[in-house]
């Protein structure tokens, strides 16, 4: 029941950041996902794993959920979709995964914005907004990201969040169908709560 429940209503947190709101995706977000996702396609696989063949389907986009509530209930990810203030026109979507416990309390971000919505400061205040959950709610110590060598965009937000290059992995993730080597980013909460206090 808990499943049916967050499939259908979404339960999780809502997290405000500058010009954005951050939040698990519904069922109802469907139409509004896979548009944008097929609008972007050629925009954004460049940098994304391959895409299935059903990968727009309604029943791909089920599944995707269930994970997802499977992966929120663990503690294991925080899949949110990012949306404009009001909560209804959706930007892109940014996910904290593979959090890892214990010794390490870190996790990982990967985000992506729709090609209307590019170049407008989403991703910074979705990726920002995301971290700063990540530290005071979650209590996490440390944050981790990538991006293709080649992908300035994606660059240039983490660096404007505050996160600092840390090296390079050679065939780190298979992107669109090749392994790619990636640049390597981390930001510690130290780090984002001087940059926080340096903001006020």
């Amino acid at each position: 029941m808990a499943l049916l429940d967050w499939m259908t209503d979404a339960t999780g947190p809502v997290v405000e950041g500058r010009g954005v709101i951050l939040r698990p995706p519904r069922i109802g977000d469907y139409a509004a996902w896979a548009d944008l996702r097929e609008n972007s396609r050629d925009y954004l696989q460049p940098w994304e794993p391959a895409w299935p063949d059903d990968d727009l389907t309604r029943a791909a986009y089920r599944r995707r959920l269930t994970v997802y509530a499977r992966e929120m209930e663990l503690g294991n990810a925080w899949p949110f979709f990012v949306f404009d203030p009001t909560g209804r026109t959706l930007y892109g979507a940014i996910t904290l995964s593979n959090i890892r416990r214990g010794v390490a309390e870190t996790g990982t971000l990967g985000y992506w914005i729709g090609r209307p919505f590019a170049g407008e400061g989403h991703g910074t205040a979705a990726v920002k907004a995301m971290s700063r959950h990540a530290f005071r709610q979650l209590k996490l110590h440390r944050l981790e990201a990538s991006c293709l060598p080649s992908n300035a965009a994606s660059r240039r937000v983490l660096e404007k969040s505050g996160f600092r290059l840390e090296g390079e992995a050679r065939a780190y993730l298979k992107i669109n169908g090749a392994w790619a080597d990636h640049l390597l980013f981390g930001l510690l909460s130290e780090d984002a709560e001087r940059a926080e206090v340096r903001s006020v």
